[in-house]
């Protein structure tokens, strides 16, 4: 068992964000001594969970609604892939678009630091745009796509 400032702590999380989760209801068997919040493994691998969807771009409101198909038992397992299998999709499209930004990166370090070796731009401006070296071509050709 966890206190809500270990798991503050282990997640890099406000206890603030903790205590909202809580009466969201994200955690519908969190333990109380005293009053005082306890978290057990299972609270811990919904905050993994919850950490993740949240990551993916997913609203409280939408993470709310996979806990009540949690709750609702295997009926709901198709939801529940299906969410998942849209959250996959979309991070994956966000991949793809920062290592496009990436690529653009690391062309303009290697841009500046090559106009910075010649003194101008211009033996760069005479390879562009295709004869590039090859490892910058590719930066290149996939920050210009």
């Amino acid at each position: 068992m966890y206190t809500i400032g270990q798991v503050s702590e282990m997640f890099n999380l406000p206890i603030s964000t903790l205590r909202y989760y809580d009466k969201e209801g994200l955690f519908p068997n969190l333990e109380r001594e005293s009053g005082i919040r306890k978290f057990s493994d299972d609270e811990m691998e919904a905050l993994r969970v919850i950490e993740c969807l949240k990551e993916s771009g997913l609203e409280i409101k939408d993470i709310k609604q996979f806990f009540e198909w949690v709750k609702a038992g295997s009926s709901t397992y198709e939801k529940r892939k299906e969410l998942f299998e849209l959250r996959k999709a979309a991070v994956e499209e966000e991949m793809k678009a920062l290592e496009k930004t990436l690529d653009m990166l690391k062309f303009k370090c290697w841009y500046y630091e090559k106009a910075m070796a010649d003194g101008n731009e211009d033996g760069i401006n005479a390879m562009l745009p295709d004869k590039l070296p090859p490892e910058i071509q590719k930066l290149y050709d996939s920050a210009h796509k």
